[in-house]
């Protein structure tokens, strides 16, 4: 598996949030707007601390570690049940589309944290086998210190604190006596210090960021279903199906199995957690991944269930059910390559203002043609002096500007400057302290693809006198024209545009 993504990966541009995230390895912070350090250390290592910087590199990071946590999930299995249990979960964590690929394969902060986060789970695994190790302290400090890694890479990976404590709390009440709890608590909380120190820094922007997008408006079942579904397809259908038959025959034989307390433990790590998104999806639009790591130890689960199905060698080794799953991602890969490569339409809205909006394909194609095309016409207008030599590139929002930052500022080597709000702008809020701030009689270019529409005129208009009538690009796919891109040249800055965090309450 991990062969075959390397090869995939520089098929496929970067998608909105992997060049985002390569931003934050641009600007290294002890945290970040949206998310904790972890997803830029990784990048920072895979891309030789921004040396070698491509796609496959930046990739590379994720690859690796859904390699390690195929590792530790077989581990896993193995410590709690069999050799047997820990192969079939193996073969779940990979066939898993948010497990062996949007996490195993994009570049996302749930990439570095499921190795962490597993790793713990194996932690906790050795304290429920061996409950003479309640007495060490040093499980307790690993325990705390690779929660305390996977929550500086989400901040959800805390909930393994919850799960274990209520693991605890119904079967052994008594760990909660003894101080080596409280020491791996403690150690969670040092390695939590960065991100503590960078929110007071700026007014725990984060969490009152995250704060205003929940509201109370009443029940919204759409949202809910639409958390349910995504859940089954990020989870890929067969893998659902097979977590579900897994739950269903574990809790038939709860009262009269022999292994009654390693059950509670996988149920306490991974049913709350769905169940709180399940339930914030109720009130407030969410995203399937999130609830993901609360799937990990239901792959454990399955995996026994099917294990002590399986009979004869041939199954054993892969079952037939297993070859489906399997298959079915790889050929879910190889048509999203040929669609996003191929596709002679885009798959999204088809009106003239708005040309490709909700097109999932768009996000991964058409960048790179892009820069090229810019950096022909920025040469051209620098010779004929047609625009400033210290002439920027705009961005008003997160997205397109982590596309823009990647594909086309940076091999021209032009300043990307963002102007907005820091709600719209993210990260580039922080990149712009970075950059020379913009200077009377400056010039600049903007790009809309016309996917992500919205007017220049109204945000980056009162910031320069003359805003030139767009120049009009194609992206053409499979002979057929998929995107536009407007672009623009704004001459001569007759207003500084306000810093997005002194903007800020």
């Amino acid at each position: 598996m991990t062969l075959l993504k390397c090869l995939a990966a520089p098929w496929l541009e970067l998608g909105n949030d992997e060049v985002y995230y390569w931003t934050y390895a641009v600007r290294p912070a002890a945290n970040y707007f949206d998310h904790p350090p972890g997803i830029a250390a990784l990048i920072l290592l895979t891309t030789l601390k921004g040396w070698w910087v491509n796609t496959f590199s930046l990739r590379l990071g994720a690859i690796l570690c859904c390699a390690v946590s195929t590792f530790l999930v077989f581990r896993l299995g193995k410590l709690l049940f069999s050799e047997q249990t820990g192969w079939y979960a193996a073969l779940l964590y990979n066939a898993s589309v948010y497990a062996g690929w949007i996490a195993g394969f994009f570049i996302l902060p749930d990439s570095i944290q499921l190795p962490f986060y597993l790793a713990a789970l194996l932690a906790m695994a050795h304290l429920v086998r061996y409950p003479q190790l309640e007495q060490k302290a040093w499980i307790w400090l690993s325990l705390g210190a690779l929660i305390g890694l996977a929550a500086l890479c989400k901040i959800h990976g805390l909930f393994l604190w919850g799960g274990f404590g209520l693991f605890l709390l119904l079967n052994r009440p008594k760990v909660f006596l003894q101080k080596g709890i409280y020491l791996g608590g403690l150690t969670t909380l040092v390695f939590l210090l960065p991100i503590l120190w960078w929110n007071v820094q700026f007014d725990f922007i984060t969490y009152r960021f995250h704060a205003d997008r929940i509201d109370h408006d009443g029940l919204q079942w759409t949202a809910f279903l639409q958390e349910v579904l995504g859940e089954f397809a990020y989870q890929n259908p067969l893998v659902y199906i097979a977590v579900i038959m897994g739950l269903v025959q574990a809790i038939r034989q709860y009262k009269t199995h022999d292994q009654k307390e390693v059950f509670s433990f996988l149920f306490c790590l991974g049913l709350p957690l769905i169940a709180l998104f399940w339930g914030i999806a109720l009130r407030n639009p969410t995203l399937p991944h999130w609830s993901g790591p609360g799937f990990l130890p239901l792959y454990i689960v399955a995996a026994q269930a099917w294990a002590q199905k399986s009979q004869g060698f041939r199954r054993f080794i892969f079952p037939l059910y297993f070859r489906w799953a399997l298959g079915f991602v790889v050929v879910v890969l190889a048509l999203g390559i040929a669609l996003v490569q191929n596709a002679p339409r885009n798959f999204g809205s088809q009106e003239k203002n708005n040309y490709g909006e909700y097109c999932p394909s768009l996000d991964l194609s058409g960048w790179a043609d892009l820069g090229q095309q810019f950096g022909q016409l920025v040469a051209a207008d620098q010779s004929s002096g047609t625009m400033g030599k210290n002439a920027v590139l705009l961005t008003h929002k997160w997205f397109p500007g982590g596309h823009l930052a990647f594909y086309v500022a940076r091999p021209v080597g032009m300043d990307l400057v963002g102007i907005g709000a820091l709600t719209d702008l993210h990260q580039f809020a922080w990149l712009n302290l970075d950059l020379p701030p913009l200077v009377l009689g400056q010039d600049a270019y903007a790009i809309v693809p016309s996917n992500l529409p919205m007017d220049p005129t109204s945000i980056f208009g009162p910031y320069f006198k003359t805003l030139e009538k767009p120049l009009v690009w194609t992206q053409e796919r499979g002979g057929k024209t998929v995107r536009y891109f407007y672009v623009y040249r704004l001459k001569n800055c007759v207003q500084v545009p306000p810093s997005a965090l002194l903007a800020q309450p």
